[in-house]
């Protein structure tokens, strides 16, 4: 009987830890209010892909943006619509950690960090050794 509550528990703290690691799932307004991106989990890590942007053509072309800093020949002429951006995201005490951050805006990726700070405001930080720039993204409702 000792087991089987022993079992019971550890199942609802794994159901817990679940529950608090998915609080970041769902779409997200960037901090320059430009572009939205979907967080959504695979295999139990946490990915980003870009759904939506304020101004969807660029204005030199007319014609969807397109991914053209890519350090990726080939990948220049994709759209920057529905790309990944957020990748390999681990949860971990609170944080999401060991993922890696695309920034088509100037063609890099960053290794990042994000975390709520609440069930509506999410940090999201890149890494380039010591340095790092962090951004407040809001959740879309």
């Amino acid at each position: 009987m000792q087991k089987l509550l022993i079992l019971i528990f550890s199942l609802h703290l794994a159901t817990l830890a679940n529950a608090q690691a998915d609080k970041i799932i769902g779409t997200w307004l960037t901090e320059d209010k430009e572009t939205q991106v979907e967080i959504y989990k695979s295999n139990n890590l946490y990915f980003g892909k870009i759904t939506w942007f304020k101004q969807p053509n660029d204005p030199k072309t007319n014609k969807p943006w397109l991914d053209n800093k890519n350090p990726d020949p080939k990948k220049r002429t994709q759209p920057q619509l529905g790309s990944t951006m957020l990748w390999n995201f681990k949860f971990n005490d609170d944080e999401y950690i060991d993922g890696k951050v695309y920034d088509s805006r100037d063609g890099k990726t960053y290794t990042g960090k994000l975390w709520l700070t609440d069930n509506n405001t999410l940090k999201m930080r890149g890494y380039v050794g010591i340095f790092y720039s962090t951004e407040t993204w809001s959740r879309v409702k």
